[in-house]
């Protein structure tokens, strides 16, 4: 075979990748148009109906096989434990699910936290932080840093843990390494963030660029969760509250990952280009055609479980 020949077939196979991407059944994005609906034509939807319909979010995530699951409290913080079989116990994902700061559980990202765990070979908290409005930033930062703090104390190396989230967790696992920075001590050995959502000015251009083609995130609906999260007393620009204007300086390894067509989209790629710039070890993954926290739909689309190998492939090297 000549080096064209090569080329043109290589060229061949990654444009049919991409289209069986674009073109696959996407369970998650179902699942968003569905809840679009139920948000836009129900009146005086209450907090506790809001966190219910969210608590679906695990709907479009397979089960993992060979994953056992146990209620735990990690430094004074309730979650679920998932233990892939033959996994080692002292690698440690601290994963924050997404929801806003106001939506979610460990119980609608379990399926999706045993996934990347299996995947990478070690164990996983999925912690149950404190929700705003009834409890505003810091409060879920702080439960994440607890949780944090309890690893370790249980014995578990800091450089073994590994914070992890999606949305408002993504956040969160940043958010988590750059507390622990500024106060001097011990750092995580990596960060992910899925789909992260940081900018709480609410000013990003994908916010306009991808508003046709997000299924579920739209400006009013992050407007009522920044309200939530940080009412009338934190400053939307405070570091830890929008790592968007953090120092990265010192930085653990860092991975990112987003879907092409969010509205979300800026902020993955502005968290990469700040943490690059401090000198961070910073990856960027954009899943073409995407939705929002794409690697959900694990064990459903290729798309997905090919990116959770991407992960597992970076986290090994």
């Amino acid at each position: 075979m000549t080096t064209e020949q090569a080329t043109t077939e290589q060229a061949t196979t990654e444009q049919a990748t991409t289209t069986q991407a674009a073109t696959e059944n996407d369970p998650l994005k179902d699942l968003y148009t569905d809840w679009s609906e139920i948000l836009a034509t129900t009146e005086g939807l209450t907090v506790r109906l809001f966190r219910s319909i969210f608590d679906e979010w695990h709907q479009p995530t397979a089960e993992p096989t060979d994953v056992t699951y146990e209620e735990g409290v990690v430094g004074g913080v309730p979650g679920i434990w998932c233990r892939p079989v033959g996994s080692d116990a002292g690698q440690v994902l601290l994963y924050t699910h997404g929801g806003g700061f106001s939506v979610g559980s460990a119980s609608s990202h379990r399926k999706l936290a045993a996934h990347v765990a299996k995947a990478l070979g070690v164990q996983s908290f999925v912690l149950d932080y404190r929700l705003a409005p009834e409890h505003p930033h810091p409060a879920g930062l702080e439960d994440a840093v607890s949780v944090f703090h309890g690893l370790v104390d249980s014995g578990i190396s800091p450089q073994a843990i590994t914070t992890i989230g999606d949305s408002a967790g993504g956040n969160l696992a940043v958010a988590t390494a750059l507390a622990l920075k500024e106060r001097g001590g011990p750092l995580p050995g990596a960060v992910i963030a899925f789909s992260p959502w940081l900018d709480m000015e609410n000013k990003g251009v994908t916010l306009e660029t991808n508003d046709a083609t997000d299924a579920l995130i739209t400006r009013g609906l992050l407007e009522g969760m920044i309200a939530g999260v940080l009412g009338d007393s934190v400053d939307p620009t405070t570091p830890l509250a929008n790592p968007l204007y953090a120092d990265f300086t010192g930085f653990p390894r860092l991975y990112i990952t987003a879907g092409s067509v969010e509205s979300l989209l800026d902020n993955a790629t502005r968290l990469h280009d700040l943490a690059t710039a401090a000198g961070v070890d910073s990856t960027l993954s954009i899943g073409e055609g995407q939705q929002h926290v794409y690697p959900f739909n694990a064990g459903r689309t290729r798309a997905a479980d090919d990116e959770i190998a991407a992960v597992a492939a970076w986290y090994a090297r």
